[in-house]
């Protein structure tokens, strides 16, 4: 990366930066962590017609005052030095925008100003001299639609220009921050101009999905839709393709091979016995996890691209204060349904401690992961329907008891929401791909290597008879509280590595509804995984680690233990 020039793109949340890059830039890219923190920026080839570049899509900020982690990085890299900045302008926002963009002309580096979102503006009836901004800013002025490719030419060939030029001469002359926002409202009034529109269907979806009617029920829909294009479409997968292939092709072949090369016993029945490393290996983490992980994905990237979770947070506003957060905080939450880690980093973004560890403790109590929620699915999805809808309601009311009881001892308050809330649009193709293939990849990196690790760990554990020793040392806990077979202590022997091997042992077990409802359910509850673990300790403290680590497995074995003598009294009253 030394000998390439090296390009910052820069702007305010929501402003289009991700779609931008991801049309400059090539297929070289890559994610990484800012030296001495956790928060990612990414970084991709570019090509500057002659010369290689290197564009770095820098964290979102509204300013450089650096208040928040992801400031600190936008600031870090923006101190590093680079050969120009690529600033992204909303143009619905221009005023908000150009607090930053008065900044970034304060710096000796070459800017050109990207005016990206113009269909939007004009379609709001706002309509921009960007000949007369590029006057206010002395600099280039691009307006974009970058969704649609327009633009995009003109934006590299002036960004192409400015590296040529070099370093500015002359520093500009720095501003308040109360000069900066007068300078602001300035320019935006003499470039910018309103012109009346009749509403679009568009415009009013985007303003009922704010409120709490129709915007509730919307978001309920959506997301019931959502969870059915996950579930269902992740059941047809499994039962299509993945598990005839597995059972009917794999399998065998995979028995006659190690019958062939090793003889029985108890190396044999390690790799394909029971608990087999070599087929369970295989079964799990892609034919049982995988395809509810990626449709996950598929479906959160698309609500996330297209502007629509930022609405559920406002939504959610008044019932997340209950817990002491504010309804921004419903993204991190969200996202700890596809991996707990990037949503307790996400956390960072929160402007109080307590808002950081009230969420993280809610992500870490009872919010599954992808991975989980498809063990979830194999294990409850063809039995009982009820219980997985069970297992979810026991998920919320948790969230809701440890929330409120959090809010009421932990000192401080929540900062009021600033939310920044995007137009709705049909999310980019090539971004949503890039965006789709860097989760998968990090899913298989993060999530199924450790997977595999416990799977073999599974297969000698059960072969080698220690499972019955450790079973009986705890079967008054298993077979008497919980009332789960002593089999079922495999899963909390393998639930210490990751939530979801704590549920994939059930699978193998003849288990009734309540048994397979308890099963979830300290699962559910049970451990942070190792790498959250990593991450508690790292983000907050090991005291904080430990403490929910404990809280959590506590909490799973008393509402088991009562959900199991709590359905064994129903049963026979019925």
């Amino acid at each position: 990366m030394s000998n390439k020039k090296k390009i910052l793109l820069m702007g305010n949340p929501n402003v289009g930066k991700s779609v931008i890059f991801s049309k400059l830039t090539g297929m070289h890219v890559e994610s990484s962590n800012y030296a001495g923190t956790t928060v990612d920026y990414t970084l991709g080839d570019i090509d500057l017609y002659g010369e290689e570049g290197v564009l770095i899509d820098v964290p979102g900020t509204y300013s450089l005052s650096a208040t928040s982690e992801a400031e600190q990085v936008a600031v870090g890299l923006l101190y590093e030095g680079a050969d120009a900045i690529i600033c992204v302008l909303d143009a619905v926002h221009l005023d908000r925008n150009l607090d930053l963009a008065l900044k970034l002309k304060e710096q000796p580096i070459p800017v050109v100003y990207c005016l990206n979102l113009v269909d939007i503006a004009e379609r709001q009836g706002i309509i921009i001299d960007y000949r007369k901004l590029e006057e206010e800013l002395k600099a280039a002025v691009v307006p974009t639609i970058a969704i649609r490719n327009i633009g995009l030419r003109d934006l590299l060939h002036k960004t192409i220009d400015v590296v040529k030029e070099g370093p500015k001469d002359l520093k500009e002359k720095e501003l308040t921050d109360e000069q900066r926002w007068e300078e602001a409202d300035r320019i935006t009034n003499n470039v910018q101009r309103q012109v009346i529109k009749e509403e679009t269907f568009i415009s009013k979806l985007e303003d009922w999905t704010i409120q709490p009617l129709p915007g509730i029920p919307i978001a309920l829909l959506v997301l019931i839709i959502s969870l059915l294009a996950v579930v269902g479409g992740g059941k047809a997968l499994r039962s299509v393709i993945l598990l005839p292939l597995i059972n009917n092709v794999i399998k065998p072949l995979l028995t006659s091979i190690v019958s062939l090369i090793v003889p029985p016993g108890i190396f044999r029945n390690i790799l394909v016995g029971e608990y087999g490393a070599l087929i369970i290996g295989i079964e799990w983490p892609f034919a049982l996890i995988m395809p509810y992980v990626f449709l996950f994905y598929v479906v959160f990237s698309f609500l996330e691209d297209s502007g629509f979770l930022p609405r559920i947070g406002v939504l959610a506003d008044g019932i997340l204060k209950k817990l002491g957060i504010q309804g921004g905080n419903i993204i991190p939450m969200i996202m700890g349904y596809g991996c707990a880690v990037p949503a307790i980093l996400g956390t960072r973004a929160a402007t109080t401690y307590k808002e950081r560890i009230i969420v993280a403790t809610l992500v870490s109590f009872a919010i599954p992961c992808a991975s989980q929620t498809g063990a979830f699915i194999a294990l409850l999805g063809e039995r009982s329907i009820l219980a997985l809808i069970l297992v979810y309601l026991i998920s919320f009311l948790i969230m809701i008891v440890v929330g409120i009881v959090m809010n009421r001892f932990i000192p401080g308050k929540s900062q009021p929401m600033l939310l920044e809330v995007p137009n709705l649009l049909m999310p980019d193709k090539d971004a949503f791909v890039k965006k789709l293939k860097l989760r998968m990849k990090h899913f298989l990196i993060d999530a199924e290597g450790p997977m595999i690790v416990g799977i073999l760990i599974a297969a000698v554990v059960a072969e080698t008879g220690i499972l019955n020793r450790f079973s009986i040392l705890i079967s008054p806990i298993v077979e008497g509280w919980l009332g789960l077979p002593k089999e079922a202590s495999l899963s909390l022997l393998l639930g210490i590595i990751r939530r979801e091997l704590a549920v994939l042992p059930l699978l193998e077990l003849n288990l009734n509804i309540l048994q397979l409802l308890v099963g979830s359910t300290i699962a559910l509850l049970y451990l942070p995984c190792l790498s959250v673990f990593g991450v508690l300790i790292e983000e907050f403290s090991l005291k904080a680690a430990l403490t929910i680590a404990v809280l959590t497995t506590t909490s799973a074995f008393v509402l088991g233990g009562f959900i199991n003598h709590f359905g064994r009294f129903i049963l026979r009253i019925i």
